[in-house]
């Protein structure tokens, strides 16, 4: 089945358990029109305070394409992020053994959004030692052939997939917190990272 996907920021559980699905042949969106308050530039994370959005700041040229969308540098966003990420994950069960590889992404000095984006799913894939193969698609097309999935995560409302819960850092304060980023789930559940991901139900289109 050959889907298509958005390019998210450290993407929520439920795109990974769409992408890595051994059935679908993944391609991704890099023409659409680049729409604000979406996984394209925040994750959402576990904080000490309680579900966390952080964004990455982007250049406001004009450009509207996903493909040439610029993060800013006018601030250390690369170095806040990974501290949140730290604080947030630093006792949890499996975060010392990825911490290395985790910092990887944040050391990357690039401008595009987009490229920033894949290098960071390409360090999540070898902490996943998956080599799920995706293609990028060559024009916006309004009604694809593919299964559409790009309006599908939405960063403001709750996933309509359904996942059970585990350990999280601050769940004895906040409760479980379901959909977060990639992130949440390798820090809490290493190695069952997959088995997790391959349960998760994903309710047609």
């Amino acid at each position: 089945m050959k889907i298509l996907l958005p390019i998210f920021y450290l993407p929520p559980i439920s795109w990974f358990a769409v992408f890595l699905k051994e059935e679908n042949e993944i391609v991704f969106e890099q023409y659409e029109n680049f729409p604000k308050q979406t996984y394209r530039n925040r994750t959402n994370i576990y904080g000490a305070n309680g579900r966390l959005s952080l964004i990455i700041p982007i250049n406001h040229s004009g450009e509207r394409v996903m493909r040439e969308i610029e993060v800013s540098h006018r601030e250390n966003w690369q170095k806040l992020h990974w501290k949140s990420i730290k604080t947030a994950y630093q006792s949890s069960a499996y975060f010392e053994f990825y911490e290395d590889r985790l910092q990887q992404i944040f050391d990357v000095e690039v401008d595009s959004l987009m490229q920033f984006n894949l290098n960071a799913l390409k360090i999540i894939q070898n902490i996943l030692k998956t080599q799920k193969a995706y293609s990028l698609n060559d024009e916006y097309v309004k009604v694809p052939f593919q299964l559409n999935f790009r309006e599908r995560f939405s960063a403001k409302k709750e996933t309509a997939f359904e996942m059970e819960e585990y350990y999280q850092t601050f769940t004895d304060r906040f409760g479980f917190q379901k959909d977060l980023s990639i992130l949440d789930l390798i820090c809490n559940k290493g190695p069952e990272t997959l088995t997790y991901l391959k349960n998760i139900q994903t309710k047609p289109i």
